[in-house]
């Protein structure tokens, strides 16, 4: 591919914070590096990636909703982590984050143990078990 061939479909990468690095041949015929910031296929399948996420979220939102799960299973979910690598972040064994995926052992959780999940999940610290805040939250991807 040629410097000027580097697909520039901005979608996902819009803000510039993030892009890709292509290696192309210059106007020389030597190798060189060229910022992408984007290629349509490649948008189609992050696309495709986020609605996974979000439907699985939508199922653990429901969960929590129908008081059958922790709130953190829903911010688990959207966040793209499974218990192992929740619990590695916490600094807590995996078997106590499992337990406190269940809403009884959720509701058992000291106010710090809490605010350490809202940080280690990016989450408001009042937003983690707000039942209003979590039912309205919103799962669609925006381009």
């Amino acid at each position: 591919m040629k410097s000027n061939e580097v697909p520039q479909d901005a979608a996902f990468m819009k803000e510039g914070k993030v892009r890709d690095l292509c290696y192309v041949v210059d106007e020389t015929g030597k190798y060189t590096s060229v910022m992408s910031l984007g290629w349509e296929p490649k948008n189609e399948a992050i696309r495709l990636a986020w609605k996974k996420v979000h439907e699985k979220a939508a199922v653990a939102r429901d969960r929590f909703l129908e008081g059958r799960a922790s709130p953190l299973v829903f911010w688990m979910h959207l966040s793209i982590m499974s218990p192992r690598l929740l619990a590695g972040y916490m600094g807590l064994p995996v078997r106590k984050v499992r337990r406190h995926l269940t809403m009884k052992g959720f509701q058992r959780l000291s106010p710090e143990l809490v605010s350490q999940y809202a940080r280690v999940l990016n989450i408001p610290p009042g937003g983690l078990s707000d039942a209003e805040f979590i039912r309205n939250y919103n799962l669609t991807h925006d381009d």
